[in-house]
């Protein structure tokens, strides 16, 4: 399978409907494809539940979708941090829901969502908020709870590099959520910093297979 390599991030997004939910790479800002979700905000999508490691950092990329009203709902692991104000103000107003997710669950819910994988019983938030109205079992003499999959309508993540046929590769911090994304979601679409020819790319460094990609565009900045 080949992606299709964009343009321009405006016709990497073309088509994201209203209601979608969107997966969004990045933890803080490293590996955050801030022109897709730049793009995003000019295409006009609303009503999203966004799936990502925080709920955006100053008043750029997520934070700036958030600012639009665009968003109906963050899943996320860390929503506050000092610099998360524009998440932080439209929540206190009931303007965004919120659901939690500890880290290792949203990765591994997320993973799930591309294996297959119906559910999974795992420990972490037994016996505080997060595990309330949950199925429990008590496995190995500990209590665990029942998670499901997170799959998304669309992944908008960010690598190093892609080939023309989509493969991609990561560089350092900047590969954290974006491999499992690329697998839970029906249309993922990848920002890279460059698009290299098919062949260039030591296959034991692609981390990403073109199969899991669907468009490609370079970095405006790039």
């Amino acid at each position: 399978m080949t992606a299709r390599l964009c343009a321009h991030a405006d016709e990497a997004v073309a088509g994201i409907q209203d209601g979608s939910t969107v997966l969004v790479g990045g933890f803080g800002m490293a590996g955050m494809p801030v022109d897709l979700i730049d793009a995003l905000i000019r295409q006009g999508a609303k009503d999203l539940t966004v799936v990502s490691n925080n709920a955006g950092n100053g008043d750029t990329g997520l934070a700036a979708l958030l600012a639009k009203g665009r968003v109906r709902k963050v899943v996320c692991s860390f929503p506050r941090q000092a610099d998360s104000y524009v998440f932080d103000e439209l929540y206190r107003a009931g303007r965004v829901e919120l659901e939690v997710v500890p880290q290792g669950n949203l990765a591994e819910r997320i993973r799930a969502a591309g294996a297959g994988i119906g559910a999974f019983f795992c420990p972490t938030g037994a016996g505080t908020l997060l595990a309330e109205g949950k199925e429990t079992r008590v496995i190995d003499g500990r209590v665990h709870v029942l998670e499901y999959p997170i799959k998304g309508d669309v992944a908008l993540i960010g690598a190093h590099r892609a080939d023309r046929m989509g493969n991609l590769v990561y560089r350092k911090t900047a590969r954290n959520f974006g491999p499992v994304m690329a697998t839970a979601a029906t249309t993922v679409i990848a920002q890279v910093r460059e698009v290299v020819d098919t062949g260039t790319l030591d296959p034991e460094t692609v981390v990403t297979p073109s199969i899991y990609v669907d468009r490609v565009v370079q970095e405006a900045s790039a």
